[in-house]
C-alpha cells in the first residue's frame, strides 16, 4: 500500500494509534474529574491511579529505546 511494506505500516501505525489511545483516555479522565467536581487533589489522585498503566507502558518504551532492544 503507497510502497510500504506491512512491518513499516505496523512500526508507523501501533505507536500512532496507542498514542492517539493513551490521549483518549486522558481526555476521558478530565472529563471525570471535571463531572464529579473532584477538586485539585482529586483530580490530581484521578489522573495519577488511572493513568499509572500508561505510565508504565510509556517507561517499557523507553527502557527499550535506551538499551536498544
Amino acid at each position: 500500500m503507497f510502497g510500504f511494506t506491512p512491518e513499516e505500516i505496523e512500526a508507523i501505525g501501533l505507536p500512532l494509534s496507542l498514542t492517539v489511545l493513551m490521549v483518549w483516555m486522558l481526555l476521558i479522565i478530565w472529563n471525570l474529574a471535571k463531572e464529579s467536581k473532584a477538586g485539585k487533589f482529586g483530580t490530581f489522585v484521578l489522573f495519577f491511579v488511572l493513568s499509572f498503566g500508561m505510565l508504565g507502558f510509556i517507561a517499557k518504551s523507553i527502557i527499550q529505546k535506551i538499551i536498544g532492544l
